[in-house]
């Protein structure tokens, strides 16, 4: 501390006060209290700390860090103040899961929809790449075993690859990515009963060679079938994601794979509605060729998040067309922006369910 006269000594007690006004809006909790503060140094009037968040796909992470540095500059004595934001992902809390961890794999998230043709695997693979593209390590694996349609869309040909008795996942666009298409024919059907369903989903998750991973999506299948079950039966999974489109039809079919992921004690971290609406490239004008807001309805009726809205836009199609997934084709257009909202948000209903709801015991009748 300084104590030369006309300098004010900063505590770092006072630092720590002050960034208690910090608060996780998701957490509802201040940064300190959370644990989020590390490494705090004092020397003379510069202050520097860290802030360690629970994702690098933190939707609100420049704001936080503004707010923090804000809050320590107006610390009596404080000339100089820097901010370092990192993060360290934390797995998911299932108190309903009983299932073995796969090692190395911190978040297992399922991507599923109560209906084929609703963009299912066209979000899936542009919320894995989206999570990537913000900092995170990420895995991918196609459970659609009768439609494996993940290596079209990161433009990933086989033949896999082992090491030993491990599989190796081939890479692509930071994704570590398996999927039967790297093992049938491109016209070749899988024709497969309930039980061999069930053993290659367990050789994705546990014959495979992932290393360190903070989120591992999973491409389901549409409808509410085996692969579910066998899901549920093998890996401890974080939660669910629902893709729906604004239509009766397939808003009815999401509230029945809502229903099925709860009862398998798979928590829903959200509903997406896909093909939202089509904005004119030429004008701008928004057209609601589907409807509108029945995606965000259905949440709020279900009490389940709503993780957003992804627009109609043509190199949605021809990016997965090609291997091109829109994120990393044009990561600043209107449509890629919102499929990385949804990572973020993903990342944020993850992260709650990283801190476990206290149990409040039950007090006897007076």
């Amino acid at each position: 501390m300084d104590h030369r006269e006309g300098v004010i000594p900063v505590d770092s007690a006072a630092v720590l006060a002050a960034l208690r006004a910090v608060r996780d809006p998701d957490l509802h909790k201040d940064i300190v209290t959370l644990g989020f503060v590390k490494d705090l140094r004092v020397e003379g009037g510069h202050v520097s700390f860290t802030i360690e968040l629970t994702t690098p796909a933190c939707p609100v992470k420049d704001a936080m860090q503004e707010q923090a540095r804000q809050a320590v500059a107006a610390v009596p004595g404080v000339t100089r103040v820097d901010v370092t934001m990192t993060a360290a992902v934390r797995t998911a809390h299932n108190p309903a899961s009983q299932q073995a961890p796969v090692p190395g794999v911190k978040n297992v998230i399922a991507v599923g929809a109560g209906k084929g043709g609703v963009g299912k695997t066209t979000v899936a693979v542009n919320l894995a790449v989206a999570l990537a593209r913000l900092g995170s390590r990420v895995g991918i694996v196609d459970g659609d075993i009768y439609g494996p349609n993940v290596p079209i869309m990161l433009g990933i040909e086989g033949p896999l690859l082992a090491e030993g008795e491990k599989i190796l996942p081939p890479e692509r666009y930071g994704l570590k990515a398996v999927s039967m298409g790297f093992l049938a024919n491109d016209d070749s059907p899988v024709i497969w009963r309930g039980p061999m369903l069930h053993s290659v989903i367990r050789q994705f998750f546990h014959d495979v060679k992932w290393g360190e991973l903070d989120y591992l999506v999973i491409d389901m299948p549409p409808g509410t079938g085996d692969v579910a079950l066998s899901l549920s039966q093998t890996v401890p999974v974080a939660g669910a994601i629902v893709v729906t489109t604004p239509q009766a039809v397939s808003l009815a079919d999401s509230r029945r794979a809502v229903r099925m992921y709860q009862k398998l004690n798979i928590p829903v971290l959200g509903l997406v509605e896909n093909m939202s609406y089509f904005a004119c490239p030429s004008c701008g004008h928004e057209s609601d060729i589907f409807g509108r807001g029945g995606g965000e309805r259905v949440a709020g009726e279900m009490q389940v998040p709503f993780l957003g809205r992804i627009p109609i836009y043509e190199p949605i199609r021809s990016g997965g067309d090609s291997g091109s997934p829109l994120v990393t084709l044009e990561p600043e257009s209107p449509a890629a922006r919102a499929f990385t909202a949804v990572a973020e948000q993903t990342a944020a209903q993850v992260s709650i369910a990283s801190y476990p709801k206290p149990v409040i015991p039950l007090t006897p009748a007076q």
